[in-house]
């Protein structure tokens, strides 16, 4: 018997497998953290041109929220020192927290993301894609999706955008504008958007011919992000390297860093895959725990398993999500019918998400959460030593089994095929 270890929110998990088993371990490049990371943010603001933005009177700069572990206290010092550089004083500076659909984040939450002597100097909002009285109204893009964008945001003469780039299940890959045009965007954009997630090539990994993320640089493009700022980061959420400048070359160039990092070629599927987030942040919640189980489907056969480890100290994460699923939605099949009789929408999707991952493997769910509540989700709850008792009754010696345990940042790819 060999033992294994998966994140799980603040801790971990072990958990042994018989040694007649082929046992995978799926995990990122071993790639080394920056000795020096506030140099290496330095050097990536070396190259902007900042004479450009002399005159500019006061900046607005795009943050993520809780749900996404960013090193904003390597990343903001030598940003915001750049700035005040540029005669900007701490007050006409606002970081404003991108929460897209999620819930707003009230103000003594704020320490959560970002540092506190960054937070003593500098305003800090949270936004709410809801408030439509503060959102602007600019148009539609290319794809016909309305743009509702942060009022605040747009009033400023210099808007940044901070992030990481990392693979993402449907956009291809977060970063660049995306905390402006989602994280900041009304929920009606959001809403727009994401309904290309059904599209085909909506998929992990992809970026030019992915129409939700080209929609996304369309809305980038409209709101004027002039700056963005992003972190590529390793296995250990260490910043490997920065890049900074026009959004659209931020993101080339840290697309081929990212593949490189997040790739891991898997010669044929899997039977059993037990997958975690990768901890907390990651794991915080369901709604974000899911991009997990939606890499590990990738490369599990159908009819397989996947145990999803997911710590979820925060529920589901989308009260719109556990509404729509407990008003009379009592099966797999039930979700699929309603969404498709009532178009897309941002919280539901998410139920749509988990149907279809569990129509192609059966998935156990270990959380915090009440067993009781993840049925209702229409999910199967477990401890991990129940979900392993379950797996592995049905797996015989020699069967393959893959270990992922920072899995949303993971992109597993079939050797002979895409993901």
């Amino acid at each position: 018997m060999a033992t294994y270890t998966v994140p799980y929110g603040q801790s971990s998990l072990n958990f042994t497998l018989p040694d007649s088993l082929d046992v995978h371990l799926l995990t990122l490049a071993d790639t080394p953290g920056a000795s020096d990371p506030l140099a290496v943010v330095r050097a990536a603001l070396d190259g902007v041109t900042w004479s450009a933005f002399t005159g500019a009177k006061s900046a607005a700069i795009a943050i993520n929220d809780k749900t996404r572990p960013v090193p904003l206290e390597y990343l903001l010092p030598p940003l915001l020192e750049r700035l005040e550089a540029l005669g900007l004083v701490p007050e006409r500076i606002t970081l404003m927290i991108a929460t897209g659909t999620h819930v707003p984040m009230p103000p003594e939450e704020f320490a959560r993301v970002v540092p506190a002597d960054i937070l003593a100097r500098y305003p800090v909002v949270s936004h709410d894609c809801d408030d439509r009285a503060n959102l602007v109204y600019l148009g539609d893009t290319l794809r016909g999706t309305p743009v509702f964008i942060n009022r605040r945001y747009l009033a400023a003469d210099l808007r940044l955008v901070v992030g990481n780039i990392e693979p993402h299940q449907f956009m291809g890959f977060s970063g660049g504008v995306k905390s402006a045009a989602i994280g900041l965007a009304g929920r009606e954009t959001i809403n727009r958007n994401h309904a290309m997630m059904l599209d085909d090539r909506a998929e992990l990994g992809t970026y030019d011919t992915n129409p939700m993320r080209q929609d996304v640089e369309d809305i980038g493009r409209m709101i004027g992000v002039q700056i963005a700022l992003n972190a590529i980061l390793n296995a250990q959420k260490q910043i490997v390297s920065a890049l900074a400048g026009d959004p659209i070359e931020v993101m080339q160039a840290g697309i081929r860093q990212v593949t490189a990092l997040a790739t891991v070629p898997v010669a044929k599927p899997f039977d059993l895959i037990i997958a975690a987030p990768g901890g907390h942040p990651k794991d915080i919640n369901l709604y974000q725990s899911q991009k997990a189980l939606g890499h590990a489907i990738l490369v599990t056969r159908p009819g397989g398993t996947v145990i999803l480890v997911a710590a979820c100290p925060e529920g589901t994460g989308s009260q719109k999500y556990e509404q729509w699923v407990f008003d009379g939605v009592d099966s797999i099949q039930a979700v699929f019918d309603r969404f498709a009789r009532e178009g897309f929408r941002i919280g539901p999707h998410k139920a749509y998400q988990l149907a279809r991952d569990s129509v192609r493997a059966r998935v156990l769910l270990v959380s915090d959460m009440p067993p009781e509540f993840v049925r209702r989700l229409l999910l199967t709850p477990a401890t991990l030593d129940e979900a392993l008792s379950l797996a592995l009754a049905d797996l015989r010696p020699g069967a393959r089994v893959g270990i992922i345990p920072i899995a949303n940042a993971t992109v597993p790819r079939l050797v002979n095929g895409k993901p």
